[in-house]
């Protein structure tokens, strides 16, 4: 069936007929193309930046499948301006394609005009709303929404008793990051202002502050840290004052030091976005929006999904790989 229609759809291009003619849902009318298309994903992440290593696990297990050539581009320190230059040098190369995570509206709004205007199809990722992705005339978006996954997890805070906790924000310029911390001040009823830490991304500047926070409130019921650049030494911070497992402790995304940590009992969950979805889906459609102008009618909610002491074992395996 599926090589019917790809027949189908070569000679529909070759003899110029219109979707309506022949009554297929194609988006636009496009000439389908053998493979070899290129597509270029654009993070604001850091070189440190451990988590987008399952989103580059992603590109290349779809370009082995779908015969396309995948490229991952980053500014090497995380720096929002760097990566708009990065997004214009990505447009001026003419990919079929462009990926890239709604980091600052603002920011990026610009160079992705500029990919419009020259008819480039935009799908954007991770962080940001379906609403600027729209805006923005992006296909769709794959990602979490990052104030209800917030909030979620508040609330299975709120149940375990938690009326007080810190956020370690290790990325604050990105709108999104507050999102997260907001919506789990939200469920809990308290005010963000005064338990949200500026951190930054070196780990021994993240230990030493949120030990000095916890030493300055020592009434904290909880910790939430957003990945595992503020994790990590969010959990050598509470062996060094001696309340991993006392405190609860639940954090966004996951790694391999997190899912030791979520089944020993230290973490209490995991909120996973499932960023495999995030690289994966994306250059899947892509590819059949380019060789056959189909693309999904909806946007893609990648999670939040929570894991647990009672589903670790599920993905412990597949931690900074696959999940």
């Amino acid at each position: 069936m599926k090589l019917a229609i790809k027949g189908l759809l070569k000679k529909t291009a070759t003899l110029g007929l219109t979707c309506s003619m022949l009554a297929i849902p194609l988006a636009v009318s496009t000439t389908v193309q053998a493979a070899g298309e290129r597509f270029v994903l654009i993070s604001h992440a850091d070189d440190a930046d451990s988590w987008w290593n399952t989103i580059k696990t992603a590109l290349s297990e779809a370009s082995a499948q779908l015969d396309v050539k995948t490229e991952y581009r980053n500014p090497p320190t995380g720096d929002l301006a760097d990566m708009a230059r990065i997004v214009e040098q990505v447009i001026a190369s003419n990919p079929d394609g462009i990926i890239l995570p709604i980091t600052d509206y603002d920011v990026l709004s610009g160079p992705v005009a500029k990919a419009r205007k020259k008819g480039i199809p935009i799908i954007t990722i991770n962080s940001g709303s379906h609403e600027q992705s729209e805006s923005w005339g992006a296909l769709l978006h794959v990602g979490q929404p990052e104030y209800a996954a917030g909030k979620g997890a508040g609330k299975r805070a709120k149940a375990a008793g938690v009326k007080s906790f810190v956020c370690v924000n290790h990325y604050i310029e990105n709108p999104s990051s507050v999102e997260r911390c907001q919506g789990f001040a939200d469920a809990l009823g308290i005010e963000l202002k005064g338990s949200m830490i500026d951190v930054g991304k070196d780990p021994t500047d993240i230990e030493k502050k949120v030990l000095a926070y916890l030493r300055k409130n020592e009434n904290t019921d909880a910790v939430l840290t957003l990945g595992p650049t503020s994790a990590h030494p969010t959990l050598r911070a509470l062996e060094k004052n001696r309340k991993a497992g006392e405190i609860y402790f639940g954090t966004f995304d996951l790694s391999g030091d997190i899912a030791k940590a979520v089944k020993s009992g230290v973490i209490s969950f995991a909120i996973d976005q499932q960023p495999f979805l995030q690289g994966y889906m994306p250059v899947s459609i892509l590819t059949n929006y380019v060789r056959y102008g189909v693309v999904p009618g909806n946007h893609i909610n990648s999670g939040p999904g929570f894991i647990t002491k009672e589903n670790i074992e599920q993905v412990e395996k597949l931690a900074g790989e696959y999940r």
